[in-house]
């Protein structure tokens, strides 16, 4: 019986990747818009409140590595699937709490950190899912559409959150938030396999086609040792690299809306729509630079292809990030710092595509040490960014971003993404020795 047509179950799952992604930044990025409200009822200061904050980023950070570990174990699809439920449950924590209890600082801060821990498992189990289901030239654009989900998340956020908290209160947005999550946890459960070959909705063509293009031929290949991982100079480069790139994106998500309100002078209102700008030039260029990666590296090879984009990014970034920030008029400044962010993730889909090339079976395991590389970046700007601001004024924060990303760019130099690493031998066969 001849084979039906050549089905395309790989990008719709891609497409819940992108889902997930989205849903992911909708339950961090909520408590920012939610903010006010929380520190108003249980009569925090801003102090307390960054101390919330800061909890989600030390569980997420802490558990990238173990995170992309358990992807590499169990598989993408239980361990997905169990990260959204936990990310569902959490959010709903935070919504359960009495407006008299005590210690509330302590029970937020607790609630974020596991809700981070819990949040670190996305990416790192969607680079091994990529690894396993997406060919080798078509990394850059399935990892660009998986983290446009950023942007569409962090952009959408601030409207839905707001829209629920002036209709129904804060606690309401938060319980909107877990059934999101609950329910997008739930259909990729049923929707998902950990391999093309476990899923009875890919045609023979398309695993053919798969299979010829991937670097994990099987599950059964040999994850990479511990150590082999930690002294890669392509693993410590792309770590340094995404660091760069972590201090850079989390300015946008954590200073930019304050930076146009408080020193542009531009009102709640204007502020709200400029600062949406970011996040859409996130969610373009992200697929716009892993297509253009994916066609660089069909012509010319990875290393023209995958380091050259994350290359010119990171460089153009710079210059957006140096210029905006000199810009009198206070809107066209917010156009060309947003463009600063769009030009950024153009890079995005490199660092994932090459961990995801290098890492054989354990690039779950690869691409949560990278990215964990990226939290601390973020860590930093949470505290750095605004000292340099109130020591040396706002330009010299965005110079020192700009500075970084010129660092991350050089990083990329000594990256050469046809090197895989070595995976750990496997013990011949006693048929083997005969």
């Amino acid at each position: 019986m001849a084979d039906r047509p050549e089905s395309r179950m790989r990008w719709f799952l891609v497409f819940g990747l992108f889902i997930l992604s989205a849903v992911a930044y909708l339950d961090r990025v909520n408590i920012s818009i939610a903010g006010s409200s929380i520190a108003a009822e249980y009569h925090l200061g801003n102090i307390q409140l960054g101390w919330i904050f800061s909890a989600f980023l030390v569980g997420y950070g802490l558990f990238q590595t173990p995170g992309g570990w358990l992807a590499d174990r169990f598989g993408p699809r239980r361990v997905l699937t169990a990260g959204v439920l936990w990310w569902g449950i959490f959010t709903a924590l935070t919504a359960a709490v009495s407006a008299k209890i005590a210690f509330a600082v302590l029970f937020f801060a607790a609630v974020r950190f596991f809700l981070g821990a819990g949040e670190a498992i996305i990416y790192p189990a969607s680079n091994q899912f990529v690894s396993r289901w997406i060919p080798s030239p078509e990394r850059g654009i399935a990892n660009g559409l998986i983290f446009a989900g950023v942007g569409v998340g962090a952009g959408v956020t601030p409207m839905l959150i707001t829209y629920v908290m002036v209709h129904q209160g804060w606690r309401s947005s938060f319980w909107m938030s877990a059934i999101i999550g609950l329910v997008a946890g739930t259909v990729w459960y049923f929707v998902a396999r950990d391999t093309p070959e476990e899923h009875a909705l890919v045609s023979a063509s398309e695993l053919a086609h798969i299979q010829a293009g991937r670097t994990v031929k099987s599950t059964a290949d040999g994850r990479i040792p511990w150590s082999t991982i930690f002294s890669s100079k392509e693993v410590l480069a792309l770590t340094l690299s995404y660091f760069s790139f972590g201090y850079v994106a989390w300015i946008f998500f954590s200073w930019f809306f304050i930076y146009l309100a408080k020193v542009r002078g531009l009102d709640l209102k204007v502020s709200a729509f400029y600062s949406t700008l970011p996040f859409l030039a996130m969610a373009a260029c992200s697929p716009l630079g892993g297509a253009i990666s994916d066609k660089l590296t069909k012509l010319y090879g990875k290393r023209a292809g995958r380091c050259s984009i994350a290359v010119f990014g990171l460089l153009l970034t710079a210059a957006f990030l140096s210029f905006g920030s000199q810009v009198h008029s206070a809107r066209l400044a917010s156009v060309v710092l947003a463009g600063g962010a769009g030009a950024l993730y153009l890079s995005q889909s490199s660092f994932w595509a090459v961990t995801a090339d290098i890492a054989s079976g354990s690039s779950g395991s690869v691409s949560g040490f990278m990215n964990m590389g990226n939290q601390f970046g973020g860590a930093l700007t949470a505290s750095l960014t605004p000292f340099l601001a109130s020591r040396f004024g706002w330009t010299t924060s965005f110079f020192v971003a700009a500075g970084l990303s010129v660092l991350g760019a050089v990083a990329w130099l000594f990256v050469e993404p046809e090197r895989a690493l070595a995976p750990i031998a496997k013990l011949p066969s006693p048929s083997e020795n005969n």
